[in-house]
């Protein structure tokens, strides 16, 4: 009888019968539930039992976490800088380091103070100042920001402006003094005027730079979702210039104050800077160092509306703030 190859090499008689080696597959019906299965979580965990636990270690040593705990508010810390200031001038004085001829104490600049603020020489020359910087401010802003405006929207005035402006602006103030009282006069109009001409050029600076640093792709993207111009400028530019327009506005704060103080010891008889010239006529160094101290504490103010108006305006603004 012959024998028959297979293909897998082995070799039978012809009236043998072929089995499977294969292992009998057990019966669907014979199989194990599903929930009779161990869970392969609790594998992984009974394989893990006999490892040692992930342990997260704060590189900081948790100074991070007590430092957010006991941290100072910022309206304290802000006040924390000319508190030192008064320190260090109280004990100057106290101590006795320079002579009250120079220097006066704080106990002596209040009470030239109060003995002022009875007469109404403080209250009265206190409104005017306020007023000149007002005014000034109100002329200066608003010049600077229409001339940043121009020129920062439209490239056909944009190298004439800000040619010009870059010219001028490398003119002292105070040296135009002379051309102001032959145009307007030695009135309020001329104090004014100076400065709202020194208020200006910082406005237009910042607020130029702001407008022309607009990130080009968010323009772009505006242009996209069927802005137009008008569009583009109030969801896409106003908003990307904002933070250089108001730094612009505080530095133009400080130049208004410094401005005052020349302006009012020309041909005036109000004012604080009036009130300072005619102290320094009468050798009185209590009212000096308290119109100095006048001005440390309105420009102080005005710089903490600006950061108030910061904060209200680019609240969707998240900068870094320190550590």
């Amino acid at each position: 009888m012959t024998d028959v190859t297979l293909a897998d090499g082995r070799t039978v008689a012809a009236n043998s019968t072929i089995t499977n080696d294969r292992p009998e597959q057990p019966d669907r019906a014979n199989r194990p539930d599903r929930a009779d299965r161990p869970d392969r979580a609790d594998e992984a965990t009974s394989g893990d039992a006999g490892r040692a636990p992930i342990v997260l270690v704060d590189p900081t040593g948790g100074r991070r976490r007590a430092g957010r705990r006991w941290r100072v508010p910022v309206e304290v810390r802000r006040f924390l800088g000319p508190a030192l200031l008064f320190l260090a001038w109280w004990a100057v004085t106290g101590l006795g380091l320079v002579s009250d001829r120079a220097l006066a104490s704080p106990a002596t600049v209040l009470d030239a103070g109060r003995e002022l603020w009875r007469s109404g020489d403080l209250t009265r020359d206190l409104g005017v100042s306020l007023y000149r910087v007002g005014l000034g401010l109100a002329f200066g802003v608003a010049a600077g920001l229409v001339l940043a405006v121009v020129a920062g929207f439209f490239r056909a005035a944009s190298d004439t402006v800000d040619s010009a402006m870059n010219f001028l602006r490398t003119i002292p103030v105070i040296a135009l003094v002379p051309l102001i009282i032959l145009w307007i006069g030695i009135g309020e109009n001329a104090k004014i005027f100076l400065i709202a001409v020194g208020v200006a050029f910082p406005i237009y600076m910042n607020t130029f730079a702001a407008i022309r640093g607009v990130d080009a792709r968010l323009v772009e993207a505006g242009q996209t979702f069927g802005l137009g111009r008008f569009g583009l400028i109030r969801s896409v530019v106003v908003p990307g210039a904002a933070p250089g327009f108001l730094v612009g506005l505080r530095w133009a704060m400080g130049v208004a104050w410094l401005l005052l103080v020349f302006a009012e010891q020309v041909n005036t008889d109000s004012g604080i800077g009036y009130l300072l010239t005619n102290a320094q006529s009468w050798n009185r160094t209590d009212i000096i160092v308290l119109c100095l101290v006048i001005y440390g504490l309105l420009g102080l103010i005005s710089d903490g509306l600006v950061r108030l108006l910061e904060r209200t305006l680019l609240s969707w603004r998240r900068g870094f703030d320190g550590t």
